[in-house]
């Protein structure tokens, strides 16, 4: 195969406006009507921070292709026009950071701010609040930057002895591969036990809040991503198993319907109740407690009036509503049996190939290998794939325990009813997440991006950080990944196939 160092910065461009297109598709369809030609500026945030988060992941892909852009190199700089990978990952992940850590929740304190204060008044509030965070991070990063921001390389010092060059070969053999007369004198094999050393360098400023930031993004794609990589296959399915069987008649249609009225009726006095007392000013841990409880009635309740229209059918199409609403339970089994079959690969290749040591096999990498040999991109698109797979899983699980722990906060995706504040909330977690998720991916299939820019940022750098090192030493976030996913797979087998019971009285708590 020849150079196509040329196509691939072609495609690299492409990609990107595709990606850039994808992302306003995803906003404008994806907004809540209430958000329709207004909150510019949270616009462009999600659309930005979509954009980084898509082509990050695309870039681990993109970072193998590059390094074999030159088939006949003996590195990459050898050819023209490739791509200068180590400068890009560290660009995306310092602009991954800013989003995350100031742009986004500046967006969110304006769009959650007060409506009746001017618009002055909302920005001065949220700039208050993301220079106060600005300066704490930065006080934090320069204190661990500068008393721990050094790299303990692990090196073993070797040494032999100058030797004529020999004018023939003919008396090397496995029991003296040496030149020296001396029996295995430079074999890095019989190497003393001292000689296993230390190497110590600073880390640069940029290397070291991406490490940081991946190790916050590593603690929440543990969490959720643990979680999700089982609820989101198993949910799709036992979906399909709580399915409603057959239309109800007009008569139970009203007494179900009678019964949400009541509740969202509850559910409007509730918020009103929350709404006086954040004019008053008493916001305090007992109402942000009842407005996450509120948020969570609310989406259950829209989550029973869907399921009620399903199950009753209105209009002159209601025949062909009800057919479509079979074929979408049908297609929520086959695109659940499908995800279940990959999260069962991605949790075998965990145990596999990165805690048992040594690795049984390469499983996944191997697989990869050998798309590529039948077609110079399936290897590639495959390998994205287990990538977006693992966001996806991380956003599911966040669904999950938001419906089940009250002290985190519901921000549901809905095509057509997602408000500014949840897009914002989601575009920043896929961010953080998408930072650990690469590192982790790059761990995890070590062998098919063996030789990357990528490998020698999260594999080598941010593994030996100090202090940070033994989080991966001892695989900590894989152990917890693989233990979360076993007990929601417990969880579901328990619990999944059971119906919702429906929740009494909603009152706030005092």
């Amino acid at each position: 195969m020849g150079d196509f160092n040329v196509a691939l910065v072609i495609v690299a461009a492409v990609v990107s406006v595709v990606v850039l297109l994808v992302s306003v598709y995803l906003l404008v369809n994806y907004q809540h009507p209430d958000d329709a030609n207004q909150a510019y500026f949270p616009k462009l945030v999600v659309v930005l921070g979509l954009t980084v988060a898509v082509l990050s992941i695309l870039m681990l892909p993109a970072d193998v292709a590059n390094r074999q852009a030159c088939s006949r190199a003996i590195y990459n700089g050898a050819c023209s026009l490739t791509l200068p990978m180590r400068t890009l990952w560290l660009v995306v992940y310092i602009v991954d950071a800013v989003l995350v850590f100031l742009v986004i929740p500046f967006a969110m304190f304006y769009y959650e701010g007060d409506q009746d204060k001017s618009v002055g008044k909302r920005l001065r509030t949220a700039l208050m609040w993301v220079v106060a965070s600005a300066v704490v991070c930065g006080l934090v990063l320069g204190i661990l930057y500068g008393l721990v921001g050094k790299v303990d390389f692990t090196v073993r010092h070797l040494s032999s002895s100058v030797e004529t060059f020999p004018n023939s070969f003919s008396g090397f053999s496995s029991g003296q591969p040496c030149i020296s007369s001396l029996p295995r004198l430079c074999a890095a094999s019989t190497a003393p036990a001292n000689s296993q050393t230390t190497w110590t360098m600073r880390a640069t400023f940029p290397e070291y809040v991406v490490a940081l930031a991946t190790i916050v993004g590593s603690v929440l794609f543990t969490i959720f991503g643990g979680v999700g990589i089982a609820c989101l296959p198993l949910g799709l399915i036992f979906s399909f198993v709580r399915r409603p069987k057959a239309v109800i008649t007009r008569s139970q249609y009203i007494k179900e319907a009678t019964e949400l009225g009541k509740k969202a009726r509850e559910l409007k006095k509730a918020a009103e109740a929350l709404h006086q007392e954040e004019r008053s000013g008493n916001k305090g841990r007992k109402w942000r407690k009842n407005v996450k409880a509120v948020e969570k009635e609310l989406l259950l309740l829209e989550d029973d009036m869907k399921a009620l229209e399903e199950m009753y059918p209105q209009g002159e199409q209601a025949e062909a509503t009800w057919a479509f609403t079979v074929l979408g339970y049908i297609g929520k089994l086959i695109f659940g049996v499908v995800g279940l079959i990959v999260s069962i690969a991605w949790v075998a290749h965990i145990v596999i190939y990165l805690l048992i040591d040594p690795p049984l096999s390469s499983f996944l990498n191997e697989v990869f290998v050998k798309l590529d040999g039948v077609w110079g991109l399936l290897g590639t698109a495959a390998f994205a794939f287990f990538c977006f797979y693992l966001l996806i899983a991380v956003i599911a699980g966040e669904m999950m325990l938001g419906l089940k722990l009250v002290f985190i906060t519901i921000h549901p995706m809905k095509w057509g009813g997602t408000l500014m504040n949840s897009f914002l909330f989601n575009v920043g977690l896929i961010l953080l997440c998408s930072i650990s998720v690469i590192q982790f991916c790059a761990t995890a299939f070590a062998y098919y991006a063996q030789a990357t820019a990528a490998q020698e940022i999260f594999g080598h750098t941010l593994q030996s950080l100090r202090g940070i090192k033994y989080l991966y030493k001892y695989n900590v976030f894989q152990y917890g990944f693989v233990a979360l996913a076993i007990l929601t797979l417990f969880y579901y087998a328990i619990f999944g196939w059971r119906k919702r019971k429906p929740t009494g009285r909603f009152q706030l708590s005092n």
